[in-house]
Parts: C-alpha cells; sequence; structure tokens
C-alpha cells in the first residue's frame, strides 16, 4: 500500500486490455519485459494455440504433437514401472512418480484420463530449455490432414514429456484434446503482437495517410492531428467522446468480449463450477458423474475474483522484490563507476609512487656518481704530483751522474781531488733521496668503493601492494543509541562491506555548547556510554575508526539531547562510614550523634534543578543541614562549616545559611515531621534557594557559583529523610527573573 492505494488497481483490472491502467507507453514496456513469457520453450517462438500440461506449463499445441513417445502395444507403463524391466526398444529412464490416475498422488485430479510414461533423452529448444524428441522420425499423418486443417487422431499409448519440468504422460484415448488451451495466454500473445505491429494511420486522410495521434472510442475512428481538428472538433457532442492513444484504441478495438469456456470432457457443457479439491473449473456433467461429487466446489466467478485477488497481493511482494533488485542493479552500476574512478585513481597514484621511487634513486645516483668523481679526480691528482715530483728528481739525478761520469775523465788529479769529496757526498745525498717508499706510488689505481645494492634489490623484489587501508567511516547504529538522565550510550558499527582491519575507534563530543569536539573514549569496543553531561543540553558526537594504515573519515554527526530534569540517589560510595541509606539510597540517616555528610550521585554545572527531602523522623531537635558542596567537601562535618559546601541548617523554630563556617540570614521557621525541604540551584544566575513546605526560606541564599556542584545534606541520629529528585521547578519561580524574594544575599 503507499498513500492509501493498492500497488496493483483490483483484480479485474490487470489485464494489459485495461484503458485505465497506464499509459500506452509504459504498457508496450512492461510488454516487453514480458516476452520470454509469451515464447514456446520447444520451438522458442510465440505460443500458438498453446495448451496446460498438468504441471501446469504451457506449450503449443503442434509442439506437442512433435515431441510425442509412441510406447510399444505390448507393455503398458504400469506394467513397465511395476517389473522394473529394461527390455524396451527405447532407453527409458526412471519412469516419473507422479500418477495422474491417483488423485490423492498426484494432486492434479483433473487430468485423471493421463498416466506417467518414461523419459526419453533430451536437447535444447531454441530458449535453451531441454526437450524431448521422439525416438523416431513422426510419420506423416502426424501433419495436418489434407484440405482439412485438422489435426489428425494421436496414435494409441503416445506419451508426452514436459520441456520444462520433464514430467512424462501417457495420454488417453483423447489424445492432446485432453489438455485444456490456455485461451488466456494465447489472448495475451495475440495483444503483444498487437503492440508490436507498424504503427497506425489515419483514417480519414485521402492521400499518403498520415500517422494517428488518437483513436476515438465511440466513432471508432483513429485521427491524425490535422483531421482530428478538421472532423472532429472537441465541441458540441463529439466533446463527449473519448479520445485515446492508438496503441490503447487498437487494444480496446480487438478485445473481444469473454468467451464462455466449455468442458473438456463435456465439449457441450459450459464451464461454471470450480472444484477446490482438483484446482480445477468443472461442469455441471462433470459433477453429476459423480468423480467430483465428494469434492468442494465453488461459484466459478467467485473463485475467479478471489484467485485475481491473491495474484494481485502476490505481485504486491513480487513488486517489492523487483524494486529491490532494481535499487541492487543501480548499486552495481554506481560500483562499476566507482570502481572504474578509483582504478584510474589508483592507478596515477601508483605511477606517481613510482616515479617518486625512481626519482629518489636517480637523486641518489647523482650523489654516488658525485663521491665516484671526486674519488677520481683524488687518484689522479695525487699519481700526477708524484709523476711530476720523480721527474724533477730524475732530472736531477741524471744531470749529476752525467757530470760526476764527466769529472772521472779528468786526468788533472789535483783538480779531481779538489772536486772529489763534494761530489762524493752528493751523490751519497742523492742516493739517499731514492731511499725506501720514494719509488712506491703513493695511491692506488683501485677505487675502494663497493655499492651495497643487495638490501635495495631484495627491497624492489618485495615492493608489493599492502592489503590495508584506512578504515571507511564507521555507521552510528541509531536504535541502539540513547540518552538517560545526564549520560550517553552511542553504538556504531563497520560499513556492511567493508572488509578492511580495524584496530580500534575514536568517540567524540563537544561541550553540549556548539564547541570543539574533545575525545571522550578510544579502544576496540563499538559500543560506549559517556557519563558525567550536562542536563538539559544538546550534544554532537562522532566517531573514526583507526588501523596501522592511519585514521578513517568520521561517521555522520549524531546530535543528542540530555535530561531537562536531574534524577539522582544518594552515593553510597562517598558518603561517611557512619551514613545510612535504604530504599534504593533514597532514605538516609546516620548512627552517630555527630553530623555527617552524604552527597548525590549527580554532579550539575548547568541549568536549573530542584530536588526536595522529606522529614521522616525529627527527635530532639538536632539541625540537619541541605545545601550542594564539591568533590572533595569534609564529611565528618555540619554542612557548610568548609568553603567546599553551601548550605542551611535548620531547627524546629529557625534557620541559618552556612558557607566556610559563616552564618547568615536567620529566619524564622523550622521543621518537624513530615516537613519537606526544597533545594533550588539556578546555573542561569548563578545562586542558591531553599524552601521549606514549599514556601521560600529566607532570601536568596547564594549567588555567584559556577562549576560543578553535587547535592548534599548533613545529618545525625535523630534525623532520617527521603529524598525526591526530578522535580520540576515551583511555578512561583522563573529562571532568569529577578531575585524572587526580593532581596540577595
Amino acid at each position: 500500500m503507499e498513500n492509501g492505494k493498492e500497488k496493483y488497481p483490483h483484480p479485474e483490472f490487470i489485464a494489459f486490455g485495461h484503458r485505465e491502467s497506464v499509459s500506452a507507453s509504459t504498457s508496450m514496456n512492461k510488454m516487453d519485459e514480458m516476452e520470454e513469457e509469451l515464447k514456446c520453450p520447444v520451438c522458442g517462438s510465440f505460443f500458438r494455440e498453446p495448451i496446460i500440461l498438468p504441471c501446469s506449463h504451457n506449450i503449443c499445441l503442434a509442439c506437442a504433437r512433435n515431441i510425442l513417445v509412441q510406447t510399444p502395444d505390448a507393455e503398458s507403463p504400469q506394467s513397465s514401472r511395476a517389473s522394473g524391466s529394461g527390455v524396451s526398444d527405447y532407453d527409458y529412464l526412471d519412469l516419473d512418480k507422479m500418477s495422474l490416475y491417483s488423485e490423492a498422488d498426484s494432486g492434479y485430479g483433473s487430468y485423471g484420463g493421463f498416466v506417467s510414461a518414461p523419459t526419453t533423452p533430451c536437447q535444447k529448444s531454441p530458449n535453451g530449455v531441454r526437450v524431448f524428441p521422439p525416438s523416431v522420425p513422426p510419420p506423416a499423418h502426424h501433419h495436418l490432414l489434407p484440405h482439412t486443417g485438422v489435426l489428425p487422431p494421436v496414435p494409441r499409448n503416445s506419451c508426452l514429456t514436459c520441456p520444462q519440468c520433464h514430467r512424462s504422460l501417457t495420454l488417453d484415448d483423447r489424445g492432446l484434446r485432453g489438455f485444456p488451451k490456455n485461451r488466456v495466454l494465447e489472448g495475451v500473445v495475440d495483444r503483444y503482437q498487437q503492440s508490436k505491429a507498424a504503427a497506425l494511420k489515419c483514417q480519414l486522410c485521402e492521400k499518403n495517410p498520415r500517422e494517428a495521434t488518437v483513436m476515438c472510442e465511440q466513432c471508432d475512428v483513429f485521427y491524425c492531428d490535422p483531421c482530428r481538428l478538421r472532423c472532429h472538433p472537441p465541441r458540441g457532442p463529439l466533446a463527449k467522446h473519448r479520445l485515446v492513444p492508438p496503441a490503447q484504441g487498437r487494444i480496446s478495438r480487438r478485445a473481444s468480449p469473454r468467451k464462455i469456456s466449455t468442458c473438456t470432457e463435456h465439449e457441450l457443457e459450459n464451464l461454471s463450477m470450480y472444484c477446490v479439491q482438483c484446482k480445477t473449473p468443472v461442469c455441471y456433467q462433470c459433477l453429476e458423474d459423480g468423480k467430483h461429487s465428494t469434492h468442494e466446489v465453488k461459484a466459478l466467478g467467485a473463485m475467479w475474483k478471489l484467485h485475481k485477488g491473491q495474484l494481485s497481493q502476490a505481485l504486491n511482494v513480487l513488486s517489492d522484490r523487483a524494486t529491490e533488485a532494481k535499487e541492487f542493479l543501480v548499486q552495481l552500476r554506481n560500483m562499476v563507476q566507482h570502481i572504474q574512478e578509483n582504478g584510474v585513481e589508483f592507478e596515477a597514484c601508483l605511477v606517481a609512487q613510482c616515479d617518486a621511487l625512481i626519482e629518489a634513486l636517480n637523486r641518489r645516483k647523482a650523489q654516488l656518481l658525485s663521491r665516484v668523481t671526486k674519488e677520481h679526480e683524488h687518484k689522479l691528482s695525487v699519481v700526477r704530483d708524484q709523476i711530476s715530483h720523480c721527474t724533477v728528481k730524475l732530472r736531477q739525478t741524471t744531470g749529476l751522474m752525467e757530470y760526476c761520469l764527466e769529472v772521472i775523465k779528468e786526468n788533472d788529479p789535483s783538480g779531481f781531488l779538489q772536486i772529489s769529496d763534494a761530489l762524493i757526498r752528493r751523490v751519497h745525498m742523492t742516493e739517499n733521496q731514492w731511499g725506501k717508499g720514494s719509488l712506491t706510488p703513493r695511491m692506488s689505481s683501485d677505487f675502494d668503493l663497493t655499492l651495497d645494492s643487495g638490501p635495495l634489490l631484495q627491497t624492489i623484489h618485495q615492493l608489493d601492494f599492502v592489503q590495508m587501508k584506512v578504515p571507511a567511516a564507521p555507521i552510528l547504529q541509531l536504535e541502539e543509541c540513547c540518552t538517560q538522565s545526564n549520560s550517553a550510550t552511542l553504538s556504531w558499527k563497520q560499513p556492511p562491506l567493508s572488509t578492511i582491519a580495524v584496530d580500534g575507534y575514536i568517540l567524540e563530543l563537544d561541550d553540549g555548547t556548539g564547541g570543539q569536539f574533545r575525545e571522550v573514549y578510544v579502544g576496540t569496543e563499538t559500543i560506549c556510554t559517556v557519563d558525567g553531561l550536562h542536563f538539559h543540553s544538546t550534544y554532537k558526537s562522532r566517531v573514526k575508526a583507526f588501523n596501522s594504515s592511519g585514521v578513517g573519515q568520521y561517521s555522520k554527526t549524531l546530535v543528542m539531547q540530555t535530561s531537562e530534569i536531574a534524577w539522582f540517589t544518594f552515593d553510597s560510595a562517598s558518603a561517611h562510614p557512619d551514613i545510612i541509606l535504604s530504599n534504593d539510597n533514597l532514605t538516609v540517616t546516620c548512627n552517630s550523634y555527630d553530623d555527617r555528610v552524604v552527597m548525590g550521585n549527580t554532579g550539575f554545572s548547568r541549568g536549573v534543578h530542584y530536588w526536595e527531602m522529606t522529614i521522616d523522623r525529627y527527635d530532639n531537635h538536632p539541625d540537619p543541614a541541605f545545601g550542594i558542596a564539591r568533590g572533595d567537601v569534609m564529611k565528618d562535618v555540619m554542612l557548610g562549616k568548609d568553603d567546599k559546601a553551601w548550605a542551611m541548617y535548620v531547627d524546629n523554630n529557625r534557620s541559618w545559611f552556612m558557607h566556610n563556617n559563616s552564618h547568615t540570614n536567620r529566619t524564622d521557621g523550622g521543621i518537624g515531621k513530615g516537613a519537606t525541604v526544597g533545594v533550588l540551584l539556578d546555573f542561569s544566575r548563578g545562586i542558591l534557594l531553599f524552601l521549606i513546605n514549599d514556601e521560600q526560606q529566607g532570601p536568596v541564599a547564594f549567588n555567584t557559583l559556577e562549576g560543578m556542584y553535587y547535592p548534599a545534606i548533613s545529618l545525625n541520629r535523630n534525623v532520617q529523610v527521603t529524598l525526591h529528585s526530578g522535580l520540576p521547578i515551583p511555578d512561583f519561580y522563573t529562571p532568569g527573573e529577578s531575585d524572587p524574594a526580593g532581596s540577595v544575599c
């Protein structure tokens, strides 16, 4: 149902010929999609004279005759099935277990003239369905009788195998006439073929008729636009005529009145009843013959409407599935586009990464080549210097040797002796200069540099895609997210199709006033409860996932509203050991004569809050104190004795306000058993005031209050009180207005 209307019209108006159902173009599109439903599984063409087999499948009458198989006269199907003998001229498979003689076994009682028969080898039909041809070519008399156009009788002991479900049936004496004709399918095929015919032409154009644009249902004439304006103006009596598109008009023109069906067993009788057990239309003669006398029968028209209604309901469900399938196809097509886009993007990223590696390698190559060049130039410089030095020294040595040889040639002893000592010293000095190491190269010709490329080559060979990306944005499960009091519970999950590993999640909340987000949880859980939020505040929350590759995108932002009214109890964990709590921590007393402090389990820092305490027991005129306190207030003294509490203490006659042991504003009016003490904390004005029995006690007790405060009370064993939280603000007080009592302490 959509907008109170059915998806499909009333069952009686589902037929394609109904003129009010859909537009002509939509009808044709629908028909195009059902073309395969209108084709015979044997010949692959549109059905011609389709008959209904007991298995509810359809087949052309001529195709049924073509795939008949004749069984031997000497062997009946029953005896073959009973004996299990394989002695036959045919290669029989296992017999179909369906017996159409037994209505209880088969469920097809309306076809009681047929029995199961053996199956035969199969082949593929033009539309891909297996069909079972006869084992031998059909005899010539299977064709139409000459000059009659009538099919000859089917030979006795013929069997037929359904080409779709492969059930085999043996025909009785009626042959193929025993199968009912599917007139509905035949009509649908006829309308479909008509809709595929050539475009209709105007019937009033004298020459070269133009294509018709409308048809008048009353005149039964097709018009083009000029002829319609000339011959069928929309005025006078013609204004009431109904003009429809040509295709729709052709269907309505050729739609014939409903044919009256006749019984297949009693051809002169009309089908007027429906056998519920046999699931088939029957005539009165069938009922009189006794075959259906014990069966439940109903009027044919009533069952017709009932089954059309059931079909309409089934179509509604199927339509939902089809809609889901279309949406799924859209999703898949979008995935194809995304895959293509992501593929191009990923290829570009891969090329960029490899280019970056190549660029880094080229830079390193240039650096290493520079080092090799420097080493090369250094070696050449050293060797060249040594060559130059050695060359000069060798020239000097050679000159000295030549000079000494010439001196030795002189025959003047006195002259020789005058210079011989000096020459001998010079020769020894020169010889010493060519001492050890002077004739050794100062530099090796080898380069003592070896490029260690092994690790890099191994890394390159191991270079591969890491099957790890940053996680996708989590999905907040709204049905599990909620707020209670001043706590918020959030739940999330990974997208259904995500296969990326997740190491943990980060949950963030803002400050309740639209400020910046802050982390409140980091861990592997997918559900988290955040306590201690401000009452009557709006928080925004979001979550993201992370893994070793990085942090993913944020989820959608979820807006949550905390409770406007604070519900709380006394906190047993932080209470003084002498405090006694009961009634689910709502009732408190003490086992000491000294005052002891107990606080509430919820702190306030924003909003307006009001709570009351009822005096259940009040003995010997004690001085209980009511108010608020910081988390580190002293627990073994009266509330208000230190600078961590702001309180009103009261006896049976009067009250005082007290903070940091300073007593102010004595006010008449005390408490007793049954009295009620109210505390109102308004952060919008930063004030605290008290009430006794619904009347304000004194002026505003304290102002300029900021920060986190907890409800608190101090009492001894003579007092017992019960807490009432989550109360509405008293009627006399409006937050943000001036002091209701007219003064501020």
